[in-house]
Parts: C-alpha cells; sequence; structure tokens
C-alpha cells in the first residue's frame, strides 16, 4: 500500500477565460510551500420536533472554498500571482524585461487550480480562484514566502489522472531575506527589526441562490495595503512623522538577485502613533501600524518585478 506524501505534491495553475470554466489547456507547474484550499460543505442540524429525541437527518449548507497557498517570492513563477493581485501588467524591455503590476483594476483574472497527490493518484481542480490578500513577511533571514488568500467557487471530484495536459514550468530562483530593503524616498530606512507587508483586494462574494449551492462570483472592494514593522528606537525621527499626520513615500519595500529584482511602491503611507516600550536592559523598539492611502486617479501599490520572462 502506497501512501500519499506532502513532498510529492504538484499545483498546476492556470488563468481562465471565463470565470468558473477550467480550460483544456495552458497550465503551469507552480512551486509552493503549502496549501488549505478546497471546497468544504457543512451540515445543518435537523431542528424539527415531534420525532423523538434522536431527531432526524442533517441537511448540507452552502458550499465554501476559501484558503491560503503559501508560495515562494521568486524571480519568475511569483509573476503570475502578482498578476492574480493586480490583474495585467504593463511589460517593457528586451531580454531582460521590466512588469509593472498597479493595485485597483476593475476586474481581476480567476484561475483554475489543480492540486494533485501523484502517490494515490488523486488531482481535483479549484475553479474560479481568484486573489484576495498578499502577505509577505521580512526578517533579517530565512526562506522569503507569500501567502495568497483565495475565493474560489468551487472543486471538482478528485480524479486519478491530471486535467492540465502539457506542462509549462515556472520556476525561478528565490529571492533572499537577507537582501530585503524598505526605503523613504530613496534612502534606506534604518534599524527595522521586522516588517510585514499585506495588500488586500477586499472581494466580496457575490452569495446567489443556485442549486449546486456555490457563489456566483466575487466583486473586487476597496484596496487595502498596509506594512507592519518593528525598529529599534535611535532617534524621534519617525515619531515625528507619526504624529505630523505627513504621509511618507516608501518608493521601495523589495528584494535583489542579480539583475533580477521585485520592489514594491507605496508614495503615501501614513504612520501612528506608537508606543516605544523596554522589555528588560535590551534596545528600545517602536511597532509601527502604517496604512496606505492614494491621491484621485493614483494607485496605493505598485509593484515592479524585473526578470527573463517576457510575459505573463
Amino acid at each position: 500500500m502506497g501512501f500519499s506524501m506532502g513532498i510529492n505534491a504538484v499545483l498546476h495553475a492556470v488563468a481562465e477565460s471565463t470565470y468558473g470554466t477550467t480550460p483544456a489547456s495552458g497550465f503551469k507547474k507552480l512551486p509552493f510551500a503549502s496549501h488549505s484550499m478546497g471546497e468544504e460543505r457543512p451540515l445543518i442540524e435537523d431542528d424539527l420536533l415531534g420525532y423523538g429525541r434522536e431527531g432526524l437527518d442533517p441537511t448540507y449548507d452552502v458550499a465554501t472554498n476559501d484558503g491560503d497557498i503559501v508560495v515562494p517570492v521568486d524571480t519568475d513563477a511569483f509573476g503570475f500571482w502578482l498578476k492574480g493581485m493586480f490583474g495585467n501588467p504593463t511589460t517593457t524591455g528586451t531580454g531582460t524585461y521590466t512588469h509593472v503590476f498597479q493595485s485597483g483594476a476593475g476586474v481581476l483574472p480567476s484561475h483554475s487550480l489543480e492540486i494533485g497527490n501523484p502517490d494515490v493518484p488523486s488531482f481535483s481542480v479549484n475553479y474560479g480562484a481568484v486573489c484576495n490578500q498578499m502577505r509577505i513577511g521580512m526578517s533579517r533571514s530565512g526562506m522569503l514566502n507569500a501567502t495568497m488568500s483565495l475565493i474560489a467557487q468551487g472543486e471538482t471530484a478528485p480524479v486519478a489522472t491530471s486535467v492540465a495536459g502539457t506542462l509549462a514550468g515556472l520556476l525561478g530562483s528565490r529571492f533572499a531575506q537577507a537582501t530585503g530593503v524598505i526605503k523613504r524616498d530613496g534612502t534606506p530606512l534604518g534599524n527595522i527589526v521586522s516588517a510585514d507587508l499585506s495588500i488586500s483586494n477586499n472581494l466580496d462574494k457575490v452569495e446567489v441562490i443556485k442549486a449546486d449551492g456555490r457563489i456566483g462570483g466575487v466583486v473586487p472592494g476597496v484596496v487595502q495595503a498596509a506594512l507592519r514593522f518593528t525598529a529599534r528606537f535611535d532617534s524621534v525621527d519617525l515619531l515625528t512623522l507619526a504624529t505630523s499626520g505627513v504621509p511618507v513615500n516608501l518608493d521601495e519595500i523589495g528584494w535583489t538577485k542579480g539583475p533580477a529584482s521585485l520592489k514594491f511602491a507605496l508614495p503615501r503611507v501614513f504612520l501612528p502613533r506608537t508606543k516605544r516600550t523596554i522589555n528588560g536592559p535590551g534596545g528600545i523598539t517602536a511597532e509601527f501600524n502604517c496604512q496606505a492611502a492614494a491621491l484621485v486617479g493614483a494607485h496605493k501599490v505598485t509593484a515592479t518585478l524585473i526578470n527573463s520572462q517576457p510575459s505573463y
């Protein structure tokens, strides 16, 4: 008897032309670290009276498929998730390409994500999957991952053979935590201990009455972007900005690897007033939960990915 091993799990993904309809071809093999996708249908306990204490059969509730996929932040494959989060990029260049993604798109792409366990074998497709949130943690060392939160319409029943067909691999070199930087007006912020970048599309489920119990789609809401970071307290510079009410320009939050790079820009970020905590004889730290904003007609977030991929 064979048992499924997580190390052999696979993720095959493709953009959908029609929401909730899986294309017959065009799948890409993508790297991932973990996932919690999958359709659920909870049971509603029977509430009828008059049939004794044992009760009658329960009823199935509506279907939901919300989950996370943890993916590496790398030079090539991460562009697939950036496109899912922001929509189509503007791409320029020859040989080395610059892909510019901007928040606020009115329409976001949906995807079919096949997750399989070849050891069983078992493959199922999470269709109508739209990126709702992206979270990236920054630290001094360790693996650089992003958590992608998705809302899908449904999941197919498991089958023994993959439906992805001929696959195009999409895997690049991973960016390293050690190359991360946060800059304000082109100057690195000093003494940052850790940081978390969070971007949300605030998707609203279209919860219509359907025979299959699944949602009818999702609608993008107001874009939210936040940066939470912990800094060693060595000056009153950030505290002054926090109390002034003047937004700062975080023009680079990102990483580099040779000629490739990934940089997020948040041009208008407001800093809250914060405590300076003392926990023993060590350094004094301050935590800032910053919120991004945008002028009318501008974008809260711009992500620029430079690599050798000609298109997404």
